[in-house]
């Protein structure tokens, strides 16, 4: 404060918020050689581009599946790197009518990289076009309305499609049918997470010792998004409280502050297992209850909480709905020998 009385405002150093911004961008590897994990996926594209850059013609389009956070979208960037192209990002929900895919894609320079994000989530009218043009490269321009409507076609220059999906059950197979390359992206184990770890602690300039990088990865629930994340709270946490270097102690301290525990399971996870185990006995009990019990909608339990908690094997989708199995007791360290449901009654859906 001044001796006006008014308080003085700091300003962050723009040069410095240039550099860091420029930090996190560098975490995404360039080429696939950088690219850690996914290694059938890895081999089979770059096959696919390295047949494509020998003939002289563009890739053939290529689907992405997998969870979030896996490096769908970094392995878009890398297609369009390796091509020498330009590539042009949107996503399934942006793209509301087909004349907003036919002004996207009229646009589009010959070679060009065009990534949907969400492509299952395109609207039917703009799932046609794209099938004519992925095929023929071409689209069919409707003018006017009604009888006096005509059909004007306009040729396309080659170019790729890459799409990701979450969720690749709901994509017609029409579209799934017109790429040329469909990989599905696996979970990455603890030495690749902690391989990550390390590459994406020596760009930002942050020094993280091996026992460090170990813990946080067997946090990261085998997702890199997750396992870059915690390493910048690890880092915020070692540069005001400790060190400024990534200890086991800051790793630890700072992992804490943020609610994930030894498994990965964060506050939400917590909550949504712990309802499941005390307040119904371990269940089984319907989602929609299960949501209401942890004050959340249902498609976030379902779609944040559920799939790691099934995949931990802590929780259970039987036809009469969500059970805790005697793992999840024993993390929580819950008795759940008594009541209606409890680790009795989830051992016997396992035996």
């Amino acid at each position: 404060m001044d001796e006006t009385g008014i308080e003085e405002t700091r300003l962050v150093d723009p040069d410095a918020d240039a550099i860091e911004r420029a930090n996190e961008a560098a975490l995404r590897p360039a080429t696939l050689e950088e690219f850690v994990g996914q290694h059938i996926v890895r081999g089979q594209l770059g096959l696919v581009l390295g047949a494509a850059k020998a003939r002289g013609s563009v890739a053939d389009h290529v689907l992405l599946s997998g969870p979030p956070g896996l490096g769908k979208t970094t392995l878009a960037m890398i297609v369009a790197r390796e091509m020498g192209a330009t590539l042009r990002v949107t996503s399934g929900p942006a793209i509301q009518h087909a004349g907003d895919l036919a002004a996207i894609l009229s646009s589009l320079a010959e070679g060009e990289v065009l990534f949907i994000d969400e492509i299952h989530r395109l609207a039917r009218p703009v799932e046609e076009m794209l099938y004519l043009a992925m095929e023929d490269f071409r689209v069919d321009v409707v003018v006017g309305k009604g009888a006096g409507a005509t059909s004007i076609p306009l040729s396309l220059p080659p170019f790729t499609v890459v799409g990701a999906t979450t969720r690749s059950g709901l994509l017609p197979a029409p579209l799934r049918d017109r790429f040329g390359f469909t990989a599905h992206l696996d979970f990455y184990s603890d030495d690749e997470l902690r391989e990550i770890l390390e590459r994406s602690a020596g760009l930002l300039g942050f020094v993280v010792e091996g026992s460090a990088a170990s813990e946080i990865a067997g946090r990261s629930r085998g997702t890199p998004r997750v396992a870059n994340r915690l390493l910048r709270r690890v880092r915020d946490w070692a540069e005001v409280h400790g060190t400024g270097t990534g200890t086991m102690e800051a790793a630890h301290a700072a992992l804490k502050v943020y609610e994930v525990d030894e498994r990965g399971l964060d506050r939400f996870d917590r909550a949504v297992l712990l309802a499941l185990c005390t307040r119904f006995a371990g269940g089984p009990v319907g989602l929609s209850t299960l949501a209401i019990a942890v004050g959340e909608e249902i498609e976030t339990v379902e779609t944040v909480a559920e799939p790691f908690l099934v995949r931990e094997g802590l929780m259970s989708r039987t036809p009469r709905g969500r059970v805790a199995t005697p793992a999840a007791f024993e993390h929580l360290g819950v008795d759940g020998s008594t009541g209606f449901g409890g680790a009795g009654a989830a051992s016997r859906l396992f035996d």
